[in-house]
């Protein structure tokens, strides 16, 4: 038997308190009844005997403390799931706002999800082509990996994410990929610029799109990604699919996570937000990887905005512990219009070199992306030489290794968003720009292999 209680007796903002309740649990929905009939959502953030304090979904204009009733459901926020999910643009809590129907559930799923059992956890080993060269080339993406983008105020990151899902596939295995986009806190116009982008290219088809604009309240922006991720498991190991979920932008999640450990009044850690921090980031990162048991995969791509371009920010200094490497987009690219703007000498995939090679990749792709690596840390060392003696001051082969990095950015680096390159082509290109150095400065590419795929063209 459900209980209404009419023992509200205080109303601070966003938060609610309910005295004298029987049996509340942590995280548990309620709904609030208006003295005209209106409804509003809760969420139980914390429990203190009898006493139970609650997150509002909407405003808490118009509650009337004597009037108003609670009444407490029993079990945390679900989202309905289905095969029908896909194609189709919800809100930030599982609501359509695309015109169509609400899908026929299949089943009903506690967007909070369970762990992965380690023990059940298969490790990332199979290539996913993003066609976008900086990432399959040298920081390659593999089923089941975190790996996540760090950009910074006003770089092209959203465009750079809409190319992501665009183009993303597993090789071989097209048929059955998804990719599950979820946007956190942004604006109307960004929102759109995703969904017609999606329209247009016809990928809509094969993604579910949660959207959280930033005028919604703070508490959905929290709900949002679990929401998101909910889908995927369920498309994923339900359905067999591999998923590819993108999460924009997780600094806007952190930020609402902070407003309301504030609202809560609890001690802040470092920069204000909450100490657990660390811990809630990993319940949302953990919740990608392959299962012993399916052959369904969740892989994400998560992307953040670094406050003050700073890696040491909380933010994204956490998130690199929890994930396997990063993307780092760089403003001094974007001022040079490389796009994407990848900075590709301190990103990073910890797993790339499973998901390479003979079956995989290509056998030269190992070697090549290691002499590509060196060669442009070289050639940026000699660009700079360059700028303090001048180019005199260079020997031949100097002048060879800035010429490299130049035309490294220009041709490898820089595709444009709308370019979707293969991972033949990448390589390809690759080789192109090696065939600027001589034969002797390969030194970390096997002789036969030069042989075999060299391109001597003019670049």
């Amino acid at each position: 038997m459900v209980k209404e209680y009419r023992t509200i007796s205080e109303v601070a903002g966003p938060l609610m308190l309910v005295r004298d309740v029987e049996e509340a649990a942590y995280d548990e929905l309620g709904e609030i009844r208006l003295q005209n009939g209106e409804i509003r959502r809760c969420k139980v953030l914390e429990v203190n005997g009898t006493d139970v304090l609650v997150q509002l979904f909407e405003s808490s204009a118009g509650i009337n403390l004597d009037e108003s009733k609670v009444r407490f459901l029993g079990h945390s926020q679900q989202l309905s799931v289905s095969g029908d999910m896909l194609g189709r643009v919800f809100s930030g809590m599982g609501i359509p706002i695309d015109g169509g129907p609400e899908p026929i559930p299949e089943k009903r799923m506690d967007i909070n999800g369970l762990p992965i059992n380690p023990a059940a956890r298969v490790y990332p080993d199979e290539f996913i082509q993003t066609g976008v060269s900086a990432i399959d080339g040298l920081n390659t993406l593999v089923r089941g990996q975190k790996l996540p983008i760090f950009s910074a105020a006003g770089l092209p990151h959203s465009r750079l994410a809409a190319q992501i899902a665009r183009q993303s596939k597993v090789l071989k295995e097209e048929t059955n990929f998804a990719v599950v986009f979820c946007a956190i806190g942004i604006t109307f116009e960004e929102a759109e610029y995703f969904i017609s982008d999606f329209k247009n290219t016809g990928a809509i088809d094969r993604t579910v799109m949660f959207v959280n604009l930033a005028n919604d309240p703070a508490i959905e922006r929290i709900a949002t990604p679990r929401v998101a991720l909910t889908a995927a498991e369920y498309l994923a190991f339900e359905k067999d699919m591999h998923v590819l979920v993108i999460l924009t932008d997780m600094t806007n999640y952190a930020e609402a996570l902070r407003e309301i450990s504030s609202a809560r009044k609890e001690v802040p850690g470092r920069r204000g937000y909450p100490g657990y921090l660390y811990t809630d980031l990993a319940t949302i990162y953990e919740r990608a990887g392959r299962k012993e048991d399916s052959s369904g995969s969740v892989t994400m791509i998560p992307i953040l905005t670094m406050p003050e371009e700073d890696k040491t920010h909380p933010i994204p200094d956490l998130t690199g512990y929890i994930t396997e490497g990063q993307i780092i987009l760089s403003r001094e690219l974007y001022k040079k219009n490389i796009a994407p703007p990848v900075d590709v000498l301190p990103s990073l995939s910890r797993l790339k070199d499973k998901g390479i090679g003979e079956g995989k990749t290509r056998e030269d792709h190992s070697a090549t992306m290691n002499q590509l690596f060196a060669a442009y840390a070289r050639g940026k060392d000699a660009k700079e030489l360059m700028t303090i003696l001048g180019e005199s001051a260079l020997s031949d082969t100097d002048i060879l290794y800035a010429r490299f990095a130049e035309e490294f950015e220009k041709r490898y680096v820089s595709q444009g968003f709308d370019v979707n390159r293969s991972i033949e082509e990448t390589l390809n290109t690759g080789w192109k720009l090696l065939s600027i150095l001589p034969d002797r400065e390969l030194k970390r590419i096997k002789p036969e292999m030069i042989e075999k795929y060299s391109v001597k063209v003019s670049v």
